[in-house]
């Protein structure tokens, strides 16, 4: 399948993302233990192979739309957080949580990477394993890492995030301290994830994605460059 006009491919990769999305949303509340990101990712891979879509052509004309989305998304984070109560909210608690959790999602994969003599450009991408695409390339950006590469190990680490999320909670019924946890480790996938549970694990979640990323956007490029001096 191909498209010779443009805007028809970019409408058609635009209509088949949603469907993916609204469908795996109708099963992720039926079926609670379903993660909507990966049942997402696999209906437009099922879709792409239906209508023997070459995946290259629809990326590239997904790519440039959703990339554009992306960053309104992010800001549009804001708006939960402003809906979140602070009131009796333990700063000083949640303040060092985001700083530990900022540090341990950059240093551990950092240093596993190292132990793993793997090169110098991969350990710099793995800086920005915790913090949502849009902050992860700036930062990646900043501290001279491969875009392409710090680009999938965001994808891959939210992707695994939210999927394993479901069997990590089991046991586990402050709905803060899920949105928080997914926000912190799995990023944008982990905050879809949350809102699936409740209104108040997606706030906590929007906030852990929210703050970490700014922690991380401000200490992660002066640590390396203070290393690269």
């Amino acid at each position: 399948m191909s498209f010779d006009n443009i805007f028809v491919a970019t409408l058609a990769a635009i209509v088949l993302t949603l469907a993916a999305h609204v469908i795996a949303r109708v099963l992720a509340r039926k079926l609670a233990w379903l993660p909507m990101v990966i049942t997402a990712l696999a209906l437009v891979l099922l879709f792409l192979f239906i209508l023997q879509w070459n995946y290259d052509d629809y990326y590239d004309v997904a790519k440039p739309v959703f990339d554009h989305l992306l960053g309104y998304v992010t800001v549009l984070l804001a708006v939960p957080l402003a809906a979140m109560n602070f009131k009796g909210l333990p700063v000083k608690k949640l303040t060092l949580i985001v700083g530990i959790a900022s540090m341990v999602g950059a240093l551990l994969p950092m240093s596993l990477a190292y132990l793993l003599s793997l090169s110098h450009d991969t350990i710099l991408a793995f800086a920005t394993r915790s913090v949502t695409t849009p902050i992860g390339l700036s930062v990646a950006d900043l501290i001279g890492a491969p875009l392409a590469l710090a680009n999938l190990i965001i994808i891959v680490s939210g992707l695994i995030g939210g999927m394993l999320a479901r069997f990590l909670f089991r046991g586990i019924n402050d709905d803060r301290a899920k949105g928080l946890a997914l926000g912190l480790a799995a990023h944008a996938f982990g905050t879809v994830e949350a809102w699936q549970i409740s209104q108040t694990a997606g706030r906590y979640a929007a906030f852990g994605l929210a703050v970490n990323g700014l922690v991380t956007a401000v200490w992660v490029p002066v640590f390396i460059s203070a290393l690269s001096g």
